[in-house]
């Protein structure tokens, strides 16, 4: 089956008109320090972050030290990235989730990436087991 899409005007205004602010929010667990995530495209190869409605201070922090990234940073391996380092150097926890929705708010903006939910979920070993099974 072949799928044709020619695209409706609707569609191509779409992409003709300004760019619009991705919006994430981070839940990340057991902190309790949810936040907001608002990325938008400022040109080409670079995009602006506003990370704000944490009350963690790290992530506090974090939101002072980075305001923009560019397309070659968002794809910098992890031991180089300005992300990770930024999380770093502000003292976030490890395993904290909010530097994957930066990345994941970023690359939406920046039309690389489709914007659909993330979800890591605790649950029972042989309820996982058996869900894998079935599958």
């Amino acid at each position: 089956m072949q799928i044709k899409n020619k695209g409706s005007k609707e569609q191509k205004n779409q992409k003709n008109q300004t760019t619009k602010d991705i919006c994430v929010t981070v839940e990340p667990g057991i902190c309790g320090f949810p936040c907001l995530i608002r990325a938008r495209k400022l040109d080409a190869r670079t995009v602006s972050l506003e990370i704000s409605g944490s009350d963690c201070q790290q992530i506090k922090k974090l939101s002072e030290r980075l305001k923009k990234l560019s397309l070659k940073e968002l794809f910098t391996p992890i031991s180089r990235n300005p992300v990770f380092s930024a999380v770093e150097k502000s003292g976030c926890h490890l395993s904290c989730a909010i530097p994957t929705g930066i990345l994941k708010a970023a690359e939406v903006a920046m039309d690389m990436a489709l914007p659909r939910d993330v979800c890591i979920k605790f649950e029972a070993c042989d309820a996982a087991e058996s869900t894998k099974n079935e599958k």
